[in-house]
């Protein structure tokens, strides 16, 4: 896996419009409104220490991370117990939820054909960042 590339400074605008939407009946009301969405403020709390990583594999499916997905991720959150991380395992890249209880650590994978990562000794684990949003592409590639 590649290393992580950080997030533009300069802000990215689309348009946005200030209702939600119904994935249900279509609501008529704002039909109209519409104003500009800076990405940069809805993605990212710390620029610095903010990056970007395409996914690659199955192994968190069903946390909602598919192969292909860009995941944005956090630098500054200490993580906890139970987040999504970007961990380097040996020196390899690799995102999974982190379990921390009672002493043990491990990598938990959002996918039951994979299994746990758990660590013997001389295995090297480095928390890199959060995983605070995944992006997905709806349309093929």
């Amino acid at each position: 896996m590649t290393a992580p590339v950080p997030l533009s400074q300069l802000p990215v605008h689309v348009w946005t419009t200030p209702s939600t939407v119904q994935c249900g009946f279509p609501s008529p009301a704002e039909d109209h409104a519409q104003k500009r969405l800076d990405l940069n403020e809805l993605l990212i709390n710390q620029p610095d220490a903010t990056f970007f990583m395409r996914v690659r594999g199955p192994s968190m499916r069903d946390a909602g991370i598919d192969d292909g997905d860009y995941v944005v991720i956090d630098r500054s959150i200490e993580a906890k117990h139970g987040q999504v991380v970007l961990a380097v395992v040996d020196g390899e890249f690799t995102i999974k939820r982190l379990f921390r209880r009672a002493g043990r650590v491990k990598l938990q994978a959002a996918n039951p054909t994979f299994s746990d990562i758990e660590f013997r000794d001389g295995q090297e684990l480095t928390i890199w960042g959060v995983v605070t949003w995944t992006l997905k592409g709806l349309l093929p590639a």
